[in-house]
């Protein structure tokens, strides 16, 4: 033990001399939770009053003229901006545009001057819509600077037309996809379909007879596909097909509306990319079974309980449709029914168009795959209708989502989002677009405070749906090779996925209801010894965060961060404390808030305490308290470095294979010495940014932290220097039912089967870890069995078994799915084990022996068995089972309680549904000519 206590870190001596000044405090729950909420409603209030601003000024009578299409008016289009021709001259609609790279924005460069305007590709950027929109639109930077200067911790601020435009602050270059094309269409983002138009329950009718075969099957997948874009997880949505007979595109969900989430909304993809033709199209049968889903939604009190539709999508050819509509929708046509006619052929567009505009609804022809995108959004500004002719403007807030145009900036510190918008609207009845910005969730949860949360506690955000929006636990990325990938339900992960379900699902349904209060839930399974860190009582405390759709809950846990050290040390002797080059603070915690003013940004968290304690940035806001117990700490720990030095110059040494002494305080503190140079060290990656396993970050204390806090005194806690899994604290469910098995090497296998007698035991406690963000890869191909990926966050196994690479092959598609691990606690009275693994001829012999005062354990075997070390305090062992496809069905056909969405704007007695589409016509429109000839030119 000499080696291991040489190194022990006391500062026991310095704390007794300040021991006089120290006080001691429990934590307090549900104070903490209301603090934080009360915070992040100020934070929340801030962003929801500059996108008011956008929206008086966007509706301005005194900015609009009468239309002229005529227009000559030139403006930024941020594709062509600081490009040149041939010639060297600047492009039209380009010219040049300062950009300057922004900490703020991510090091993106940017021009915070002004916006720029952004236009798919599939949209002519100079068409009079655009022109007079853009034109109109440009006293909107005034707002955006105003709201800046006011709001600094403000990001992107934006104006999306109905017309397809884009005005975008700060102003960016638009950077392409790799086929030289851009696809963003603003109108097709969450933030833009949820403020302009009211919740909805959707039935997708789709025409599979002989006649809909080829071009015309591909178009109507195309146009199934983009309808699912327009969904949110506040919709519902089910998709029939029908021939001579009517059959649901996923059997598990007939006769039901399910939640339009990520997740079902892919899954729905996959199934209409199988879908074939045969057979003579009976529309009849169709369309009563999608009226009989709808009215037993609404007798049910199920789906959204607002706006319904029927999406029919056809070539035309259709028997006799009148009585259905007679039976189940007229007079009162509360179900709107939109057409959608495919195919050059316009024989049948009289029938289709009579259908639409007979229920409500909007006919659109869409002969060629250039024309889903426009004609799918028609239904929208028909849905926005009675909103628009109330004037009603409803603000609303977005589930968590991941920015592409970040995303492929590899600006991933600013990834998950949620956005906050509002609908513009015109005084004669027009939808002009939607205004908003976004706020990045990780700035959001910097204000659920570190170190008040504690070793183990943490906080979360949930949304009205009971979807998570920010927690420890939720994973939404996966690697691909070198690139960083999201999961296919990355923003569909259940509250109850990752926290204790309890028999009532009190947590979930308290949160979702809006209610406020303490929930004690026996979360781990209580033993006396074994897993104390995922075993201990956890106490939930929540609360709703006003004026937005979110819930709030933290988590505190009894035990090591339940109680709060205060001590009281001059400034002087802190300042004095917190110099050197051996001490940092976690940079992720907010000591001051540095984000307010410009000058302050470039500021390190450190650097801004020292200027704010030594009176040269008095304006600086910071948490007084953390700072407190900040410059504690940093007097309590100031002799380390020289015990440290001390221990390097004195006769002898250093032992060898010690590179690098550390020590971490609550307050986020940390003192570190490196005794080797750079050359000679190991583990060169160690507490550097890119490790977040061993340094303070948002979500958690370092992984060496919580382990050695949660142990005895005295005993040493060895943890490994190479993450071996992205999250080894998972949290731990009761067996409930079989989800996934894998299989593992024999050899290993039998290893673990052979210690886990004397060793290890699963008698009593029967708790499994579950990974509910795994996924896994599954062939296209029905036929064809799923391969499993090496995605198994959690696992410490990673040394012991080789997996899959995450690497998804051509004809392959990630699904969402389960793993369970059934946990072996380790029983630490036995302090020896030796055993026989036999294989096939021979025997092999092993010994394990625990290292007294660790969590060691050492495996020593004959030559021919593979050697592996053990810093293991958790085995978590790979079980087997197959994939339960009901338990899939039943999750994803599910409606769990959840809180609807304030308003509703379904009706309008005023509304002119005489305007259900224009007439058929058989020739290219001008735009989709454009179009071609864009894309021709980019090929060529």
């Amino acid at each position: 033990m000499g080696f291991f206590s040489k190194y022990t870190l006391c500062v026991l001596q310095k704390y007794k001399d300040v021991e006089g000044t120290v006080s001691m405090e429990e934590v307090n729950g549900e104070e903490l939770v209301k603090q934080f909420a009360e915070e992040m409603e100020e934070m929340l209030g801030r962003k929801m009053k500059s996108v008011k601003k956008l929206a008086d000024a966007a509706e301005d009578a005194d900015l609009y003229h009468d239309y002229n299409d005529t227009m000559e008016f030139e403006y930024f289009n941020s594709m062509l901006i600081n490009k040149v021709d041939e010639d060297g001259n600047p492009l039209p609609l380009g010219g040049a545009f300062p950009l300057e790279e922004n900490e703020h924005f991510n090091k993106l460069p940017v021009n915070v001057q002004t916006s720029n305007i952004q236009v798919p590709t599939n949209v002519y950027n100079r068409d009079p819509d655009i022109v007079n929109g853009v034109y109109m639109s440009e006293a909107l930077d005034n707002v955006f600077i105003d709201n800046f200067q006011k709001d600094p911790t403000l990001t992107w601020q934006y104006f999306g037309s109905a017309t397809g435009f884009f005005r975008l602050y700060p102003g960016i270059q638009w950077i392409p996809d790799e086929s030289g094309v851009v696809t963003f269409d603003c109108r097709n983002r969450n933030w833009y379909i949820q403020a302009a138009t009211s919740p909805k329950d959707v039935v997708i009718v789709v025409d599979v007879s002989g006649s809909m075969k080829g071009l015309r099957l591909t178009i109507a997948k195309h146009t199934i596909n983009t309808i699912l874009d327009t969904l949110g997880e506040n919709d519902f949505v089910n998709i029939i097909a029908y021939s001579d007979y009517v059959r649901y595109v996923e059997p598990c969900f007939k006769g039901t509306l399910v939640q339009a989430d990520l997740d079902n909304r892919e899954h729905f993809k996959i199934l209409v990319d199988e879908i074939h033709v045969k057979g003579e199209g009976k529309v009849t049968k169709a369309m009563k079974e999608s009226f009989k889903i709808l009215n037993e939604a609404t007798a049910m009190g199920q789906g959204s309980l607002c706006n319904q539709a029927i999406m029919l999508i056809t070539d035309g050819a259709m028997e006799d449709f009148e009585d259905v509509f007679e039976e189940f929708n007229w007079p009162d046509k509360r179900v709107r029914v939109f057409t959608y006619l495919i195919g050059r052929e316009v024989t049948f567009a009289e029938n289709t168009k009579w259908i639409a505009c007979n229920n409500k609804g909007y006919y659109t022809h869409v002969s060629t795959l250039a024309d889903v995108q426009e004609n799918v959004m028609e239904y929208l500004h028909v849905l926005s209708r009675p909103m628009v002719i109330n004037h009603d403007h409803d603000i609303i807030w977005t589930e968590a989502y991941m920015d592409s145009v970040l995303f492929n900036t590899q600006a991933q510190n600013l990834l998950l989002m949620t956005s906050v918008a509002m609908p513009v609207l015109l005084s004669h009845g027009i939808l002009l677009g939607v205004v908003g910005t976004d706020v990045a969730l990780k700035e959001l949860m910097r204000l659920a405070l570190r170190y008040k949360l504690g070793v183990h506690g943490y906080a979360f955000l949930i949304t009205n749906n009971g979807y998570i929006l920010s927690h420890p636990d939720l994973r939404p990325l996966y690697k691909e090779g070198k690139k960083l990938k999201p999961k296919p339900n990355y923003n569909s992960v259940d509250i109850l996925e990752v926290e204790w379900e309890d028999t009532d699902e009190l947590l979930r349904t308290s949160m979702v209801k809006g209610e406020t209060g303490t929930l004690t839930l026996d979360a781990r399974v209580s033993v006396d010894k074994g897993l104390r860190v995922m075993f201990l009582r956890n106490n939930y405390y929540y609360t709703v965060i006003n004026e937005t759709p979110f819930s709030l809950g933290v988590v505190l846990t009894e035990g090591p961060g339940q109680y709060m050290f205060f001590g009281n040390v001059s400034i002087e002797e802190g300042l004095h404390d917190l110099d050197g080059p051996d001490l940092t603070i976690a940079s992720e915690w907010t000591y001051c808030e540095t984000d307010i003013d410009p000058a302050h940004r470039k500021l390190t968290q450190l650097q801004a305490v020292v200027r704010y304690l030594t009176g040269k940035e008095p304006d600086l806001e910071c948490d007084a308290q953390l700072l407190s117990h900040t410059l504690f700490d940093a007097v309590v720990t100031a002799p380390m470095e020289a015990y440290w030095t001390a221990l390097m110059l004195s006769a002898s040494g250093v032992d060898e294979g010690v590179e690098t002494a550390f020590l971490g305080t609550r307050s986020g503190l940390m003192r570190v010495l490196m005794y080797t140079g750079i050359e000679k060290r190991v583990a060169k990656s160690f507490l550097t940014s890119s490790d977040k396993e061993n340094l303070f970050t948002l979500d958690q204390f370092p992984l060496w932290y919580r382990r050695a806090a949660d142990n005895p005194a005295g005993q040493f806690i060895f943890k490994r220097l190479v993450k071996p899994c992205n999250n080894p604290d998972l949290l731990l469910k009761r067996k409930k039912k079989k989800i996934l098995r894998f299989s593992m090497h024999t050899t290993v296998s039998h290893l673990f089967q052979m210690i886990s007698k004397p060793l290890f035991s699963l008698q009593d406690i029967q708790c499994y870890v579950i990974d509910n963000n795994g996924f896994v890869l599954i062939s296209k191909q029905r036929n064809n069995a799923g391969r499993f990926l090496g995605e198994l966050d959690g696992s410490v196994m990673t040394t012991l078994i080789r997996m899959a690479s995450a690497h998804k092959k051509k004809g392959e598609i990630l699904q969402p799915c389960e793993t369970e691990y059934p946990s072996f606690v380790y029983e630490p009275s036995v302090k020896e084990t030796n055993s026989i693994i036999k294989c096939g001829r021979c025997q092999k012999m092993f010994v394990v022996q625990q290292i007294p005062d660790t969590n060691l354990l050492l495996l020593v075997s004959c030559p021919s068995l593979h050697h592996y070390d053990f810093a293991l305090y958790l085995l978590l062992i790979l079980n087997a089972a197959a994939h339960n496809a009901s338990s899939k069905c039943d999750r994803m056909r599910s409606q769990k309680i959840r809180r609807r969405p304030e308003s509703c704007h379904a009706y309008h007695e005023q509304e002119n549904a005489n305007d259900c589409g224009g007439a058929a016509a058989a020739s290219l429109s001008a735009l989709l000519f454009l179009f071609c000839l864009v894309t021709l030119a980019i090929a060529s």
